[in-house]
């Protein structure tokens, strides 16, 4: 989620606060620098227990509403999959006879991630069985789970080691050990343990128990035998919550080995880093590091060890703040990019619905450890709402969900697909079991586990605003919450049974704008409602006690951290969109802020207008089946014409080059550029070598531009393909350049936005002339309609016209606070570097006219 009020106010998190605390554990990196005379010690753990304990699933009962619709489907599911067809593959790999069908997508016979699925559907079991009560879902997972003890238990005769459970052969351990780059064997592990140990503590079934402690042994004495460094280069294949599942083993068992068996899965390439407050998370696969972290809160608590939780709460802070959509979701293509990189980043396939699912059990247990942090439910509640329960598509029996929640303009959530299928497609029966399709299986069957927690003073507290009874032995007492949030903000709790003395801990959402108002027993009483505190009531309740609390909601602009002029629109907790049926946008649409209308009567339904049209503005979370905009480019301010940039590039001395405006920090030499010769007898121009010399230009120096003039002199030396005399963006998918020939043997400027289908292009007739200096400019003047085009863009040599296109589709107001400036180098790294010279290097903030141009070049 971008940097906004709410964030800034309430998601912040004091992770460099927790004092540092020494890792010692058995080949660890303390354990390596030990002697044999003076071995390390691994400390004795000190259980840290959470400060908040969660009413449990079985005490809580979702009543109607968007979660418990979306539960429903799920569930429906659930009962409907053929478990022998999952089940196929693990009875295969051990010569067990099956004569199901098997299935498709990731399960299929020849994936080698096949029978992830089946853990997540163990998981969705327990959870449906404790969030229902109905005993159909523990008899289903009953059956799955002494089919896969029996499969476990044919493993030796199968030439498996005793305890080894999956539906591949064990050889690809074999492979991964000994450097090889298998498709991720533990984190299908990992999803089987899980699911099983979701069984043991969630349905009692001792034998799930009994299976998983098999496969912990099974793994202990895999990687016992490994060294420090070979486990280390193991992990850096995808490997799940190993450490989670293993953490939480012990902690239900009190057995030590499994908890020995997770630390060797702390993976130090990530933990280090994470420990001292450092963000390197850029160009990693996101899912594949949340999933690490995920386990380090049941660590801390197995042992007490400070530096797990910094790690946990560091990380947290760190994807929240500077690498999370709007949405709350986080990732592009499924990697983490640079801090703040969100508009220059959008396409299709952003917010991998895993990720999230991750990233809310990685909140939800430091919220129970440290619950006066606002932030962790804030963030948990908007992406739960804005994310989560919109991943499933309202009109499939069985809630099929999408794999990315994409936020490119014109994305849309569609009818479903098989593997490899278009972005946004829903999942299918059979023929997909990504691992959304499996995460999706838990998320939409355990909203309720957040919803209400107590403490060991007789406090409850009332997390979430979603429709449910909770029956809390504790205090005696069964509730009743009726809301119906989020299309309303009223929110009544009524004691429905039970009486006794206890404090009602109501939490006040970072989202609300101005005082919400608390009633009890329908008398408005005083309260600290602001946003990121507590209401506590505390009193005798008796069955028939009444709190009703309004929590206001207000429209919001929430401007990207990467570029203000993008904004999204927020209402109270929800995410809003632009609605435009099957009309393609091929690139951000232009928003008018002022004209948001509420439509008379609908509280959560608005109007716009975008690319000067009147278009529905709905919750993002109730769209679906249509193409969306959830980003809008919003028109800065007028400003006066001014020059914004000179870097007139001729010092002559020394690897730093001045902007004469003073707007901007120095300009700087790099690799092989140096002072040379200029256009005029003792002027100076930095020469470049073509193999690696550039200029690196300050950052931001694109923002809020409408329109914009980019001028140099430049002097060609070598004429290269592809090869840049200016490169102003954030990577190779978002930029305006100027390359000196193309393989068609022509000068070209083009200006792209991640995301956009293409680039648009101004193409001269040939290529800049080459061995004498020429003058270059650029123009471009606004943008495309959206559909249409009508920008325009005019590429100009010694000050003449050679290229013009009138129907550009982006603006450069889309570019941003443009992070990497180059002069002689390109975004792409594949690109050669200029050969020549460069000087007098300016930016307008308009689009300079023929003859001002022509002027430059005669300066």
């Amino acid at each position: 989620m971008p940097e906004n009020q709410l964030t800034r106010r309430h998601f912040v998190v004091g992770a460099g606060a927790v004092a540092a605390s020494a890792l010692a554990v058995e080949g660890a990196p303390a354990a390596a620098a030990a002697t044999a005379d003076a071995p390390a010690v691994v400390p004795a753990a000190v259980p840290r227990r959470p400060a908040l304990t969660p009413v449990p699933l079985a005490a809580v009962r979702l009543l109607d509403s968007p979660f418990r619709a979306n539960m429903r489907r799920t569930c429906a599911y659930l009962l409907a999959v053929d478990p022998d067809r999952l089940l196929h593959t693990f009875r295969a790999n051990v010569g067990l006879p099956s004569t199901a069908e098997p299935c498709g997508g990731w399960e299929a016979p020849d994936v080698l991630l096949r029978g992830h699925t089946t853990g997540h559907l163990l998981s969705g079991l327990a959870f449906a069985h404790a969030g229902t009560g109905d005993e159909a879902y523990a008899a289903k997972a009953r059956g799955i789970v002494a089919a896969l003890a029996e499969c476990q238990a044919a493993s030796p005769a199968a030439g498996f080691a005793p305890g080894y459970l999956s539906a591949f052969p064990e050889q690809v351990f074999d492979d991964l050990e000994a450097g090889g780059n298998p498709w991720a064997p533990y984190y299908t592990i990992h999803k089987i343990m899980a699911g099983l140990l979701d069984q043991y503590e969630l349905g009692g079934d001792d034998r799930a128990l009994e299976v998983v402690r098999a496969m912990a042994a099974w793994v202990e004495a895999r990687t016992a035998r490994l060294s420090y460094e070979a486990m280390q280069s193991a992990l850096r294949i995808e490997f799940g919550g190993m450490n989670d599942v293993l953490a939480r083993l012990h902690l239900a068992t009190g057995d030590p080995e499994p908890l020995r068996t997770a630390r060797r899965f702390d993976h130090e390439v990530l933990y280090g880093p994470l420990a001292e407050g450092r963000d390197e998370l850029a160009g990693r696969h996101a899912n594949t590091e949340i999933a690490k972290i995920v386990g380090t809160i049941h660590q801390y608590e197995a042992t007490g060890e400070e530096r797990y939780r910094r790690i946990a709460a560091s990380f947290w802070d760190t994807v929240v703040h500077h690498h999370s959509y709007v949405i709350g979701g986080n990732s592009n293509l499924e990697f983490f990019g640079p801090p703040g990189e969100i508009v220059s980043r959008l396409s299709e396939d952003t917010c991998e619905n895993c990720n999230s699912y991750n990233m809310l059990k990685l909140g939800r247990q430091l919220f129970l450890h440290d619950p006066d942090s606002a932030g962790y439910l804030d963030h948990y509640e908007w992406t739960l709402l804005n994310q989560m329960l919109a991943e499933q598509d309202p009109d499939s029996a069985h809630g099929y969900v999408t794999y990315y929640t994409g936020l490119w303009a014109g994305s849309q959530r569609q009818p479903k697909g098989g593997l490899g299928s278009a972005p946004g497609s829903y999942s299918g029966d059979y023929d997909n079991f990504s691992c959304d399709h499996g995460t999706a299986l838990e998320t939409q069957t355990k909203f309720a586990d957040t919803v209400y927690a107590h403490d060991g003073s007789g406090a409850l507290y009332v997390n979430l605003f979603i429709p449910s009874e909770v029956t809390w032995k504790q205090g005696g007492v069964k509730l009743r919450q009726e809301t119906a949030w989020p299309e309303s903000g009223r929110v009544r709790i009524t004691v429905t049974e039970g009486a006794g003395r206890f404090a009602l801990k109501v939490r006040m959402p970072g989202w609300i704008s101005g005082k919400a108002a608390v009633r009890v027993g329908g008398r408005a009483v005083a309260a600290d409602t602001r946003p990121g505190r507590r209401v506590t009531l505390e009193r005798h309740w008796r069955t028939g006690d009444t709190v009703e609390i309004t929590l206001p909601m207000e429209l919001t602009r929430r401007p990207a951290p990467d570029n203000p002029q993008v904004q999204a629109l927020t209402y109270g907790p929800m995410v809003l969109a632009s609605v435009h049926g099957e009309t393609e946008s091929p690139t951000i649409p232009a928003l008018d802020p002022d004209s948001v209308r509420q439509v008379p009567g609908k509280q959560l339904e608005f109007t716009a207008t975008a690319e000067g049209e009147r278009v529905p503005v709905l919750p993002f979370h109730r769209v679906h089946h249509q193409r969306y905009n959830v980003y809008f480019a919003v028109e800065p301010r007028p400003r006066p014409a001014r020059e914004l940039a000179r870097f007139a590039l001729d010092e002559g001395s020394g690897t730093t080059a001045a902007d004469t405006t003073r707007t901007f920090p120095d300009a700087t030499l790099a690799g092989g550029a140096r002072w040379g010769a200029g256009r005029a007898a003792g002027q100076s121009a930095v020469e470049l070598d073509g193999v690696n010399g550039h200029v690196a230009l300050p950052p931001q120096l694109i923002t809020g531009l409408a329109e914009l003039t980019v001028s140099a002199w430049v002097r060609v030396d070598t004429l290269a393909n592809s090869a840049r005399v200016f490169d102003l963006g954030f990577h190779k998918s978002t930029y305006v350049f100027l390359t000196a020939r193309t393989g068609s043997g022509k000068a070209r400027a083009a200006l792209k936005i991640a995301g956009m289908a293409g680039e648009d292009v101004i193409d001269a007739a040939g290529p800049l002339p080459e061995g004498r200096w020429a003058h270059v400019a650029l123009t471009l003047a606004g943008g495309g309609d959206g559909r249409t085009g009508g920008g325009k863009g005019v590429l100009y040599v010694d000050g003449a016209e050679v290229g013009r296109n009138d129907a550009l589709v982006a603006s450069p107001l889309l570019l941003g606070a443009t992070s990497r400036n180059y002069l002689g180098r390109s975004q792409n790294s594949s690109h050669p570097y200029l050969h020549g010279a460069v000087e007098d290097f300016r930016l307008h903030n308009r689009a300079l006219s023929r003859d001002e141009v022509a002027a430059l070049a005669r300066a």
